[in-house]
């Protein structure tokens, strides 16, 4: 197969004629790439998406802390 070819089918290449046979098992082959792709990769989303709702979480509870810690009022009593 040259370069210039590089996409065509083999019954492709010997008539010249594109046929729906030569479209399906063209998509096949590019669904099944992305498909092992998408396997691959979904591991990682999972991954950042824990760690990116524990960071949401630690900084909302410091942040809440602080807030209430700013807010607090100190009361002493002191006896006579």
């Amino acid at each position: 197969m040259s370069p210039k070819n590089a996409g065509l089918t083999e019954a492709t290449e010997k008539n010249g004629q594109i046929s729906r046979d030569d479209i399906e098992s063209k998509l096949r082959q590019i669904t099944g790439e992305v498909s092992q792709v998408g396997n691959a990769s979904k591991s990682y989303v999972l991954i950042a998406g824990a760690v990116a709702a524990v960071g949401v979480l630690a900084g909302a509870y410091l942040l809440g802390r602080r807030k209430g810690k700013k807010r607090t009022t100190v009361v002493e009593v002191r006896r006579l």
